[in-house]
């Protein structure tokens, strides 16, 4: 999809690989298609086995149904509730264990070794790769003169899996990986040389929140990929309220870090760029927490807080304040109980929603110079 917008805003033209749109929500899909695909009939019936915090689940899950297996996947127990649902909804059994990816990992690899299962590793498997690839196809099919694609690295299996086709078919096309700063063993690993890992990963980009790059995936990428880069968590908060306000596409924090990497500048000298939407899979919950950061983030909102006499008409008058500086107010909080509130004063927080960026240091200094206690 072409972005009008993002092409403005950056300079270049900027097209929006859309795989927050497949019927699982992510690319995952794939790659797990495909390795079931090239499975016999015998390897099948043996049942697969695999481990998630959400995307892979879901492709695993969706492709045994259509082709007739079984599915074990482990999911960490901090896995939100409706990832779990649609997983198990594909018709996969959902066993909820360890407090993290690797843990669930290490539990999937235990079932395998007990029951005979096959493994559907989420990146570290040629097959997966492989599958990952046709988002490359797809985009050399389509957009065959691209300057550059700038992709989300998670364990590097969709970045590796795009920079075989792709350097196949258009070999100066520059690709662009991006890793959360908290969490990007892929970007250090690259700038070294050699496999770094990260012991706490840390980013609220869960999709891509990994520690170590994958065996696989690695080598591929420090051949053919030309730059690896980091993107902050409030980019990642931006990207997503932008990609939503102004492409109407609803992406995971994870899925849009291609799009940070654009909207934050590192990704310069292109004419032509495709970014590649990777998810969509996000909770209402977390979408509207999001969305309320990154409106304070850009100055679109400002919470005013003042402790001022609790007397008849106080309120009116702060928020006559707030609508002389063309403030919209959206919340009110009072509070005048309390070991914390003096006897005869009202503790007010206001959520202020702001018509001007820049206006917020303008009513907290009239409300300074009316309630100067």
């Amino acid at each position: 999809m072409y972005s009008y917008t993002f092409s403005e805003s950056s300079g270049a033209d900027v097209w929006l690989k859309l795989e927050n749109l497949q019927r699982t929500g992510s690319y995952k899909v794939r790659g797990a298609l495909n390795k079931l695909l090239g499975m016999g009939a015998k390897e099948l019936e043996r049942g697969l086995v695999a481990a998630s915090a959400g995307n892979h689940a879901q492709g695993v899950a969706l492709a045994a149904k259509l082709v007739g297996a079984k599915a074990t996947i482990f999911m960490p127990r901090t896995t939100a509730l409706l990832k779990v649902q649609r997983t198990e909804s594909y018709g996969a059994q959902v066993v909820l264990t360890g407090d993290n990816y690797d843990q669930a990992q290490q539990a999937a690899g235990a079932h395998r070794d007990q029951y005979g299962s096959t493994l559907i590793h989420p990146y570290d498997d040629p097959e997966v790769i492989l599958g990952q690839a046709t988002v490359g196809l797809e985009l050399a099919e389509e957009l065959s003169e691209l300057d550059a694609v700038v992709v989300p690295i998670g364990g590097g299996g969709l970045l590796a899996g795009m920079a075989l086709a792709l350097k196949a078919l258009c070999p100066k096309v520059r690709l662009i990986g991006v890793q959360a700063s908290g969490a990007a063993p892929m970007v250090r690993s690259f700038q070294q040389g050699v496999p770094v890992a990260v012991e706490n990963p840390t980013t609220l980009a869960e999709g891509i929140r990994v520690g170590k790059v994958g065996r696989l995936t690695f080598p591929i990428v420090k051949r053919l990929v030309d730059e690896c880069v980091c993107v902050e968590e409030d980019e990642l908060i931006e990207a997503v309220v932008q990609t939503m306000e102004k492409s109407k596409v609803v992406a995971e924090t994870a899925g849009v870090a291609a799009v940070a990497a654009l909207i934050a500048g590192k990704v310069p000298s292109a004419r032509k760029v495709a970014a590649v939407i990777s998810g969509g899979n996000i909770d209402l919950n977390t979408l509207s927490r999001v969305i309320e950061a990154g409106f304070a983030r850009t100055g679109r909102t400002h919470l005013v807080r003042l402790r001022m006499p609790d007397q008849p008409g106080g309120l009116a008058r702060v928020l006559d304040v707030i609508a002389g500086a063309q403030g919209n107010v959206l919340d009110v909080q009072h509070y005048r109980s309390g070991w914390n509130v003096p006897v005869g004063t009202v503790d007010v927080e206001i959520l202020i929603e702001l018509r001007r960026p820049g206006s917020a240091a303008q009513i907290d200094e009239l409300l300074r110079s009316k309630f100067p206690s």
